[in-house]
């Protein structure tokens, strides 16, 4: 058993080193041509904030990990000319430099997200979140903990983790000390966005950090465990195509759910960030329609 384990943690940290080589010439890349504002934040990475009212109903939507708000732009506005206030928030360690990345926890990634909701709370009574990717696993910590969250929608969670991705994660101390930063270890070489012009506009770092490594595997980790307290009304929208997670392990996450009022949908031709890729303007639409019938419904149940 520990030859097995030192040949496994051996293969892990010389892919690990490998794919960093090509993750270094990535960064420098992709950073250097992405101007940072006064703010210390990519520019088209900020925040996003539509407002409206405090009759309007709200949508909170949380982005993915190593990602900005910006790939949930499209929904955003979506939502709001149906009549939703919005708020996508940036996540702390993302949209601004790869050091800041370098220091993130789950702590702060499950603060930032509970915080976002109790402020929209303040201001709407009706609060909805959606997650893409890692923040469906961030949204799934916030439903769990929130026992009248009205709708809860769920777009490609990251709600479990390839078996190289979760050893790489915890053995990142390790091979953190000499490895700053890795491209994703999943298999395959699809991507995660097959529009072309999609993928050229994106604002992702491209990498992980060892830091942001552990703290996606934590947040994840905790999500799925969470999944049987989720009561919320949910909607899921999966991709068949999806590079970061397989079908398999999406059904398995919707079924543990524990909403009785729950619905996946499965779309084709997307890779796995559904709200920029090819498709996407059915998804907004399947998830406008949802939103708005399950406000119309728990509006004629608090009337009677």
């Amino acid at each position: 058993m520990l030859v097995l384990l030192a040949f496994v943690t051996f293969g892990v940290v010389l892919a690990v080193a490998l794919r960093a080589r090509r993750a270094s010439v990535r960064v420098r890349h992709a950073m250097g041509s992405r101007p940072i504002g006064p703010d210390g934040i990519i520019a088209g990475a900020g925040p996003i904030t539509l407002s409206r009212g405090a009759d309007a109903p709200g949508m909170l939507l949380l982005h993915g990990g190593g990602d900005t708000p910006q790939t949930l732009r499209y929904l955003a506005e979506h939502l709001y000319q149906r009549g939703y206030a919005v708020h996508a928030p940036l996540l702390p360690g993302h949209g601004r430099s790869i050091e800041d990345f370098a220091r993130v926890t789950s702590g702060e990634w499950r603060d930032a997200a509970r915080t976002a909701y109790r402020e929209m709370r303040e201001r709407h009574n009706w609060v909805g979140v959606a997650g893409l990717s890692m923040g469906g696993a961030l949204a799934v910590q916030v439903a769990a903990e929130t026992s009248d969250l009205p709708a809860l929608a769920l777009l490609a969670p990251y709600l479990s983790m390839p078996r190289e991705v979760a050893i790489a994660a915890r053995l990142a101390r390790f091979w953190g000390i000499a490895v700053p930063y890795v491209r994703s270890l999943d298999p395959g070489a699809r991507r995660s966005i097959n529009d072309p012009e999609e993928d050229a506009r994106n604002l992702a770092y491209g990498v992980f950090t060892p830091a942001a490594l552990r703290a996606l595997r934590a947040t994840v980790a905790r999500a799925a465990s969470l999944l049987p307290r989720v009561t919320a009304p949910t909607l899921m929208i999966q991709s068949r195509e999806d590079n970061r997670i397989a079908p398999p392990d999406a059904q398995r996450a919707f079924d543990r759910l524990g909403a009785t009022d729950k619905e996946l949908m499965w779309i084709e031709g997307a890779g796995h960030v559904i709200t920029v890729d090819y498709g996407r303007d059915r998804v907004f639409e399947v998830l406008g329609r949802w939103l708005d019938s399950h406000r119309a419904a728990q509006g004629r149940r608090v009337q009677a």
